[in-house]
């Protein structure tokens, strides 16, 4: 577990992850809402943020963490990762700690009401066509995250849900 990818709707708890994974791996951890949006919450263009992504995967270890949904071109770091963590919890969850996190867009509630049933489908596909070399865990609850980061924190192979 050298070049972690986290995937996830929104409020998911994908940089809670990645910073914990972060600590215990001592990886660097590299958000990519900090690289993505632009002045006024604008998206980087699909070319430049390939292109972005292109230069932040040359690093020899790393932990990615974002969705971005719509607006991602995720093959790019999927291609790279040797660990696809996808966080797919319940979407009363995760709206539950969005509200709690801050205001968000319209946008933002129209993916993470949707995920399941659009974003998730084609998701798996990237995964599955960039990433088919990669170990994928599929988390669906606290308890399987807990379960997951205690493996790794005591250098066991986490164990595929």
């Amino acid at each position: 577990m050298k070049r972690v990818v986290i995937l996830g709707r929104g409020g998911s708890g994908k940089s809670t992850l990645a910073a914990r994974l972060g600590a215990i791996t001592g990886l660097s951890v590299i958000e990519l809402d900090e690289h993505f949006w632009r002045a006024g919450l604008e998206p980087t263009p699909p070319d430049q943020w390939a292109a972005v992504q292109d230069e932040l995967v040359r690093a020899e270890a790393w932990i990615m963490d974002g969705d971005l949904g719509p607006y991602d071109v995720p093959g790019v770091r999927l291609q790279a990762a040797d660990t696809v963590i996808l966080l797919d919890l319940s979407f009363w969850r995760c709206a539950w700690r969005a509200v709690r996190r801050s205001s968000e867009r319209a946008d933002f509630w129209w993916w993470v009401w949707a995920y399941r049933r659009r974003s998730r489908p084609l998701l798996l596909a990237v995964i599955a066509t960039h990433a088919g070399d990669a170990t994928l865990h599929v988390i669906r609850n606290p308890r399987a995250l807990r379960r997951f980061t205690a493996q790794v924190a005591a250098g066991r192979t986490p164990e595929r849900p």
